[in-house]
C-alpha cells in the first residue's frame, strides 16, 4: 500500500456497523498524529435502523434517540462531513461528496473532494422496488429515519382527518398494505399505536370497521429466511391480533387504492409500505470500476477488501461477501455488520502495519422478531457442552429481553458503558411521565 506521512482512514455510512468502526478507530489512533480517521454521512445524526418502524409506528421519539455524529466524532477522537458519497477516484485515492441542500432545495454545503489512504464503504441498503409499475409514486418506504418520520405524519394526519369528516369512513380509506417479509414487526407496531392512537379520542373511528392491517409475503410463509417454528409462531401471534396475513401473493402494481397481485386479487389500502427485498444504493455501481453484483452490492473478498481495490473496504449490507464454499454470501442483517465491523477495526490496523489480513467467518447466533409489546419470538444459536451450534426457541419475555438486549450493546459499542446507562435510566424517567406514543 502506497503510504504518506499522514494515513487518512475515510469511512463512508454511519450506520450501525460504520459508526461502531468510527468509534473504535477514533478511539485507537486519537493521540496519534500520523492517523487521521474521517466518517462521513448523509445525515446529521444516528439512529439505529432496527428502530426504524417504531418511528414510523410512533413508538419511539426519533429525536430523543438519535445521535449526534458531530458530538460523537469530538468525543471519540475522529472528525466528521456531512454528505452523501457521489463518485470515486481511484487513481488520486480522492472521493467526492455531493452538497447537500436544505428542505427546499437551496444548497447550504457545495460539493467537496476528500482524500483517501484506506476506505471503508457501509452505506447499507435500500428497498427494492424491482422496476415494479407504481411502487415509487404510491408507497411509503422505511429505510431512513427520514423517511420513518414522514409515514408517522401521515399515519396520524390520516386519522385525525377521518375522524373530522363528516361522511363515514370509505372501505380502505385506514386501511394499511405491508408488502415484504420486512413489514412483519412493522404491523405489529401498527396494530399497537394505532389502536392507542384512537383510544386517545378520536372517537368516530371505531378500530374493528374501519382499520386493517395487511401482510402481504410472496412466499408461503412470513418470514421464510427463519426457522419454520418461529414464522409460524409469529404468524399465529399475528392473526391473534386481528392482522390479515397473505401468503404465496406476489404483488404487481401499486395504485392509490391499493395493490393489485398476480393472482388476481385487489387489496384495498390507501396506505401502503413497501418492504420487500433489499439492494445496495445505486452509486456503488457507478464507483470507478469496483465490482458491483446485480443488487449493486461490492463484490469483496473474504478479508473485506473490494475485489478490485486492496485499499477499499466494504462492510454490512452493501457488501456481498462471500460464506463458504458453495457461492452463498453473508445474509443482510445487523449482527453480520456488527461482526465485520469488529474484523474490520482488526484489519485496518494490520494494514496500516503492513501485515497480512485477517478473513472473515460469519457466526449465526439466532434471529428474534419483536412483536411490540404484544412478545418476541425468536431462536438462539447455543454451543452447548462443545458441541455443534443448538437451535434454541425462545418466546414471551426472554425472547423480548434478548431483543432489547442488542440496542444495548449497539449503544455500550459507540456510547461506553457508562453513558449507555445513564441514558437508560434517564429514557425510564422521562417516558413515565409522558404517552409511549408519539402524537404528532
Amino acid at each position: 500500500m502506497h503510504r504518506s506521512q499522514l494515513t487518512r482512514i475515510v469511512l463512508i455510512g454511519g450506520g450501525a456497523g460504520g459508526l461502531e468502526l468510527a468509534t473504535k478507530l477514533g478511539k485507537r489512533y486519537r493521540k496519534r498524529d500520523d492517523i487521521e480517521v474521517t466518517l462521513v454521512d448523509h445525515s446529521h445524526s444516528h439512529l439505529w435502523k432496527l428502530l426504524l418502524h417504531e418511528v414510523a409506528a410512533g413508538t419511539l421519539n426519533s429525536n430523543e434517540d438519535e445521535l449526534s455524529y458531530l458530538a460523537h466524532a469530538h468525543w471519540n477522537g475522529y472528525k466528521f462531513r456531512l454528505g452523501a458519497l457521489k463518485s470515486l477516484d481511484r487513481h488520486r485515492k480522492t472521493i467526492t461528496i455531493a452538497a447537500s441542500s436544505d428542505a427546499e432545495g437551496r444548497e447550504y454545503i457545495p460539493e467537496r473532494i476528500l482524500a483517501y489512504d484506506i476506505l471503508v464503504i457501509a452505506i447499507g441498503s435500500v428497498t427494492n422496488d424491482f422496476g415494479m409499475d407504481g411502487i415509487t409514486r404510491h408507497c411509503f418506504f422505511i429505510d431512513t429515519r427520514e423517511e420513518a418520520d414522514v409515514f408517522h405524519q401521515h399515519l396520524v394526519r390520516t386519522c385525525y382527518a377521518a375522524n373530522a369528516q363528516s361522511e363515514p369512513v370509505r372501505p380502505g380509506q385506514l386501511h394499511i398494505a405491508i408488502a415484504g417479509a420486512t413489514g412483519v414487526e412493522l404491523a405489529a407496531e401498527l396494530d399497537y399505536s394505532i389502536t392507542t392512537l384512537v383510544g386517545f379520542g378520536l372517537d368516530k373511528i371505531n378500530v374493528k370497521r374501519d382499520v386493517r392491517i395487511h401482510l402481504i409475503e410472496g412466499s408461503d410463509r412470513i418470514l421464510p429466511g427463519l426457522p419454520e417454528r418461529v414464522s409460524s409462531a409469529t404468524h399465529g401471534l399475528l392473526e391473534q391480533l386481528g392482522i390479515t396475513i397473505h401468503t404465496g401473493e406476489l404483488v404487481t402494481e401499486a395504485t392509490p387504492e391499493g395493490f393489485h397481485t398476480r393472482s388476481g386479487e385487489f387489496i384495498a389500502a390507501e396506505i401502503k409500505v413497501w418492504a420487500t427485498g433489499i439492494k445496495a444504493p445505486s452509486v456503488l455501481a457507478e464507483l470507478d470500476g469496483l465490482e458491483t453484483n446485480p443488487l449493486d452490492q461490492l463484490v469483496v473478498r473474504s478479508s473485506l477488501q473490494t475485489t478490485r481495490d486492496g485499499d477499499i473496504f466494504a462492510l454490512g449490507d452493501c457488501a456481498a461477501c462471500p460464506m463458504g464454499k458453495k457461492g452463498q454470501l453473508v445474509p443482510p442483517r445487523a449482527q453480520a455488520a456488527h461482526q465485520q465491523t469488529q474484523l474490520a477495526a482488526r484489519s485496518i490496523e494490520r494494514r496500516v502495519c503492513g501485515k497480512n489480513l485477517p478473513e472473515y467467518q460469519y457466526k449465526d447466533f439466532g434471529s428474534l422478531i419483536n412483536l411490540s409489546e404484544h412478545s418476541a419470538i425468536g431462536n438462539l444459536m447455543g454451543n452447548l457442552l462443545g458441541r455443534k451450534p443448538t437451535n434454541i426457541p425462545v418466546e414471551g419475555r426472554l425472547a423480548r429481553w434478548a431483543y432489547l438486549s442488542l440496542y444495548k450493546m449497539h449503544q455500550i459499542a459507540i456510547q461506553g458503558v457508562v453513558r449507555t446507562v445513564l441514558i437508560t435510566i434517564a429514557n425510564f424517567l422521562t417516558r413515565t411521565s409522558k404517552p409511549r406514543l408519539k402524537l404528532h
